[in-house]
């Protein structure tokens, strides 16, 4: 069985379209292929068929490798309540509600769930495609990673990094990344994919090869913006941010359906409600 993880410079950066998009191609050329992330932040969260959650991007990428989606593709989901505490479901099923403090402390001993749920999907696939969270350059968070280089490490994956060019900076973000990264976690990294570019790639070719100058990992592929990319549901909180301010300017709608036990699907947005909700309702 063979492994992969795709991380990011940063929350948005599209590794989860990514993940979603390799994970077709390799069941269209016959491999039996399972999507997997260890730790997800998410309230757009959807039913498993044992009435398990997992985050919505898993699921999307279960759709994509032809499979049911299942609680071990993402064993641990947080769901924000505050600025500073969510829920936190393990396995498809509510643990409690931590602070983020106490969840700094209490990371660590969820990592051996997480390896648990990864063996089980890569018992039974031949490949397993690994998304990891926000960016393995937060080094305050380095201690106790479950998400990117800590899981990385426990699971033996090599590593591709993802930049974002729609957001400008990217090669301070890659080359930053390198910089303050450990050295075991940096030598983790195979290469890297520039991400969302739009116009004549070759203009960005001097930024590729100067990236490749700086911190030596290899450059495996510049991807174009992709417009139906925006249809897809949105997760991040940036993405909801951003969602949220096009809204208010008046340049466009928000569909929200709640539903409490099973799967809805307006049609529409694809939005689907948790375990938790309290009945069904629709707001424009």
């Amino acid at each position: 069985m063979a492994g992969l993880m795709i991380q990011g410079c940063g929350s948005d950066v599209g590794k989860s379209t990514l993940v979603a998009g390799l994970c077709r191609l390799f069941a269209n050329r016959g491999l039996t292929v399972r999507p997997f992330k260890p730790q997800n932040m998410s309230n757009n969260a959807a039913v498993t068929p044992d009435g398990g959650e997992i985050g919505r991007a898993q699921a999307l990428q279960a759709i994509a490798c032809r499979t049911p989606p299942s609680v071990d593709m993402n064993p641990v989901l947080l769901k924000p309540q505050s600025e500073a505490g969510a829920q936190v479901i393990v396995r498809g099923r509510m643990e409690g509600s931590w602070s983020a403090r106490d969840f700094q402390a209490r990371k660590a001993s969820l990592l051996d769930v997480a390896v648990k749920s990864w063996r089980r999907l890569e018992a039974e696939a031949d490949l397993v495609l690994v998304e990891g969270a926000g960016s393995p350059a937060e080094t305050n968070l380095r201690k106790g990673d479950i998400a990117n280089m800590g899981f990385a490490h426990a699971a033996d994956l090599p590593v591709v990094l993802v930049g974002d060019i729609d957001r400008g900076h990217v090669i301070a973000a890659l080359v930053g990344a390198h910089t303050v990264l450990a050295p075991a976690d940096r030598d983790r990294i195979e290469g890297f994919i520039i991400n969302k570019f739009r116009g004549d790639p070759h203009l960005f070719d001097d930024g590729r090869a100067d990236i490749v100058r700086r911190t030596g990992w290899p450059d495996l592929g510049l991807i174009p913006w992709l417009d139906a990319a925006a249809g897809l549901p949105a997760e991040d909180g940036a993405s909801i941010s951003s969602t949220r301010a096009a809204t208010l300017a008046g340049s466009g709608r928000v569909r929200i359906v709640a539903q409490s036990g099973n799967v809805v699907d307006d049609g529409r947005t694809g939005v689907e409600g948790g375990r938790h909700g309290g009945g069904i309702a629709g707001v424009d």
